[in-house]
């Protein structure tokens, strides 16, 4: 699109058009309406950001956790014209398929761990993860256990926003937003006897599955505690309760191997991904699961899979991520994670030595957060003045305060170099000791 209008007159325009027309997601309405939105971005480039008024941002979050390969790669545009000019759309209904959704199939085959080899393509990580939700439940169905339903997720996690995964999400908000969830859903703290405790409660003959980010992103980028996930396996396994890993944010790279479990050694049965799968180039998500389970899935099943999104494996979608995953291995992208990630790491820690409120850094390739102390929960919280703060200086970044955290959380893009780590950690120095003075 483009307008005659330039700067402040366009700005204007779409403001106006904006608030008039425009539902914004997971965005403060009444704030809209008096100010209209914050920003109106018109460009991308690399790792930067550039609105309608000329004014360039570091983008230290990959926008939402998504552009991993950066901005304006014109590779991508060229594949996604390329495959709308020869097929833009077919469906994948009623056994049809087509060539970019079997090659993309089988080249994420070799990007997932252990038996993991068999792809449900999605919209998105909501509908991954629903779709997952519905998956187990018609697997224990099938095996003539209907009465393990139950999903348990941890406190503090984000699945999305979809009926299930809003029900899977354990952060109170999303919750409370609307009238009722769907039933059937648990959350525990993030220690292994409350998820015993609760298999305990509730029985293990009537829970299907335990569902779980490697690292938690939207709920604080909080690490799980030392040997938790390998025991979390094992529990699994002795109560024949079904692992999902919400792969979203961490899969593809994002913490220095191709999916986050790999950190901790753990192959689940199910894998839910999307955001790094385009790198926020086309809308994709999935849901992977092991042979062992589609194998049971289809001899089990009578009839149709009953379950399917009209743009399941759509095939521009498809082509943009072979394009994208080619350019993550081609330019070997996850080693630069690993490299930049202890650089932020670093750089977080000499900024915990600079500055007394910071409470606690942490970071696993480039998934990092720095958590900041006020004088108690009453007080206002410190981390959105920050982020306000650090915007005058040119840097996108995302305060977290569910729950009483006070916490900054940086995801940039994977191309980010050691001079840019070296600024976006200066800008948020700057920033912090310009806020708490």
């Amino acid at each position: 699109m483009t307008s005659s209008l330039t700067g402040n007159e366009l700005k204007q325009e779409l403001t106006e058009l904006d608030k008039k027309h425009f539902i914004h997601p997971t965005s403060n309405m009444k704030q809209l309406q008096e100010q209209g939105p914050a920003f109106i971005f018109t460009e991308g480039d690399g790792i930067y950001l550039k609105d309608v008024e000329g004014r360039q941002l570091m983008d230290s979050l990959s926008s939402l956790w998504n552009v991993n390969i950066g901005h304006g790669r014109e590779e991508l545009g060229e594949v996604a014209k390329e495959q709308m000019g020869k097929l833009a759309f077919t469906s994948t209904f009623s056994n049809w398929s087509h060539e970019p959704v079997i090659r993309l199939a089988e080249r994420i085959a070799k990007w997932t761990p252990g038996d993991l080899n068999v792809t449900f393509f999605t919209s998105g990580g909501s509908e991954a993860n629903d779709t997952a939700f519905k998956t187990v439940r018609h697997y224990w169905k099938i095996k003539g256990r209907p009465e393990k339903r139950k999903i348990i997720s941890r406190k503090q996690s984000y699945h999305g926003v979809a009926m299930g995964a809003t029900s899977a999400t354990g952060i109170p908000e999303f919750h409370t937003f609307t009238t009722s969830i769907a039933p059937d859903f648990y959350y525990v703290d993030s220690t292994l006897d409350a998820l015993k405790d609760r298999i305990e409660k509730e029985g293990a003959d009537t829970i299907a599955a335990f569902i779980s980010e490697p690292v938690q992103g939207s709920g604080g980028v909080n690490l799980p505690p030392e040997g938790y996930f390998e025991e979390v396996r094992k529990i699994c396994d002795e109560h024949d309760i079904l692992m999902i890993a919400d792969e979203v944010i961490c899969g593809f790279g994002r913490t220095g191997t191709n999916f986050g479990m790999e950190n901790f050694g753990i192959v689940p049965d199910i894998i839910t991904m999307a955001k790094g799968v385009t790198s926020g180039y086309a809308p994709l998500g999935g849901m992977v699961i092991s042979e062992k389970l589609h194998k049971e899935i289809y001899e089990n099943t009578q009839g149709n899979f009953w379950h399917g999104y009209t743009y399941s494996g759509h095939p521009t979608a498809a082509a943009v991520a072979l394009k994208n995953l080619e350019i993550i291995e081609r330019e070997n992208l996850i080693e630069n994670v690993r490299t930049m990630g202890q650089e932020m790491l670093n750089g977080f820690k000499w900024l915990q030595e600079q500055n007394e409120n910071v409470l606690d850094v942490r970071g696993i390739g480039l998934l990092g957060a720095i958590s900041l102390e006020r004088e108690s929960a009453a007080v206002e919280p410190i981390g959105p003045k920050v982020v306000a703060e650090a915007l005058k200086r040119g840097l996108i970044c995302r305060s977290v305060v569910y729950g009483g955290q006070d916490t900054l959380a940086f995801a940039p893009p994977f191309i980010i170099n050691k001079k840019q780590v070296d600024d976006m950690v200066t800008i948020v120095n700057d920033s912090i000791k310009a806020v708490i003075k």
